[in-house]
């Protein structure tokens, strides 16, 4: 089943932009996910259990990485990219 994913990516520290553009660069770096960057969210296509598998993962990262931030998703059944 292919999915779509909106998703807002919001640092709870000054310097925001960082931790967005890493978390945006680890989506790109996955094979098979097509990612659509605009200036207030990113769109990731794919498979169900592989997007949902790579938001889980990269969302901790960035958690561990950055510390406090908010990711404000919506979920779609289906392939709009």
């Amino acid at each position: 089943m292919k999915t779509t994913v909106e998703i807002s990516n919001y640092p709870l520290n000054a310097d925001y932009e960082p931790p967005i553009l890493d978390f945006i660069n680890r989506l790109k770096e996955v094979e098979g996910l097509k990612i659509q960057v605009n200036a207030t969210s990113t769109h990731i296509g794919g498979e169900y259990n592989l997007v949902m598998e790579t938001l889980q993962q990269e969302i901790r990262t960035s958690f561990e990485r950055y510390g406090k931030m908010i990711f404000v998703m919506k979920v779609l059944n289906g392939d709009l990219l």
